[in-house]
């Protein structure tokens, strides 16, 4: 799993170029943030023009549910001192899957580990990959490679949708809203707004 996720680093290094984002700000962004949906968020937001308070707060928040695997983590991963600070920086979807798929604890720390070290590794170098390759290209856009990260994103997300079908109806809310909102709202505000669709399917 962690080459598999990794490679798709490709796809944000070159979306965060494409996005106006240097080399090096694509590669720390991978290195601090680390948290694909969040990345790929923030560079859709600053390539379409957003405000970069607006763009960094819709990251924040999407990233804001690894609060909660580590939550459901804690327990079982049972770290403490300084390697509280490394592994926080490992828990992110992938990472929470192999380890909660575990019939031990140890087996769910050593599946913690190998996900969080593959994962990490591959996804910066391809990053970088990505971000060098597509900076030599001049205009990424001339190819269409303005849309790998939409792209990546909807890839990301296609399979959770087509288990759930109160996932499909917060899909559907959410697009609704920051549709709705774009034509009158500055780049990266409508995202935020989308998050109100939980709102909408809690009532339903």
């Amino acid at each position: 799993m962690g080459l598999a996720v990794g490679l798709a680093g490709l796809a944000f290094g070159a979306a965060a170029v494409t996005a106006g984002m240097s080399i090096g700000q694509a590669c720390v962004l991978s290195l601090l943030a680390f948290t694909g949906a969040s990345q790929f968020a923030l560079a859709g937001a600053v390539g379409a023009g957003g405000d970069l308070a607006a763009s960094a707060a819709g990251a924040l928040l999407l990233g804001g549910r690894n609060t909660l695997y580590g939550l459901r983590l804690a327990g079982l991963l049972r770290v403490s001192g300084p390697r509280r600070l490394v592994t926080a920086q490992g828990v992110i979807d992938e990472t929470t899957a192999v380890a909660l798929a575990q019939p031990t604890p140890q087996a769910a720390r050593t599946g913690f580990t190998a996900t969080f070290v593959t994962l990490y590794l591959t996804w910066n170098v391809t990053t970088l990959g990505g971000a060098l390759g597509t900076s030599f290209l001049g205009d990424p856009r001339v190819l269409g490679l303005d849309v790998v990260g939409p792209a990546t994103f909807l890839a990301i997300l296609w399979p959770r949708l087509a288990e759930s079908a109160e996932l499909r109806w917060l899909a559907v809310c959410g697009a609704a809203i920051a549709l709705a909102a774009t034509p009158f709202l500055p780049p990266g505000v409508p995202v935020l707004l989308a998050a109100l669709a939980v709102l909408v399917v809690m009532a339903r």
